[in-house]
């Protein structure tokens, strides 16, 4: 579902308001809910922190990490074709 909620969760959760008598229109329930002292709550959205690119490269003895920001992928892929070459 839209914010990862499982779907047999949410109709477990409906089947329990229906036996508890607070059976209604999907509305009717959340004010219901609401009434019993139900706190809604806004989440700010998740900012993701962009992850560099890490790169390990290897010949004989010697090892190279290279760690480049992702937000420069297409220089950091030029980079690697210039390597290659």
């Amino acid at each position: 579902m839209a914010n990862g909620i499982n779907a047999n969760l949410a109709r477990r959760w409906v089947l329990d308001v229906e036996r508890r008598g607070h059976a209604g229109t999907p509305d009717q329930v959340g004010r219901n809910v609401v009434a019993k002292g139900f706190v809604p709550a806004q989440i700010p959205a998740a900012q993701s922190v962009p992850a560099d690119i890490r790169i390990e490269l290897r010949r004989g003895a010697t090892v190279i990490n290279v760690s480049w920001p992702s937000d420069a992928a297409s220089a950091c892929a030029a980079w690697i074709r210039e390597l290659l070459r």
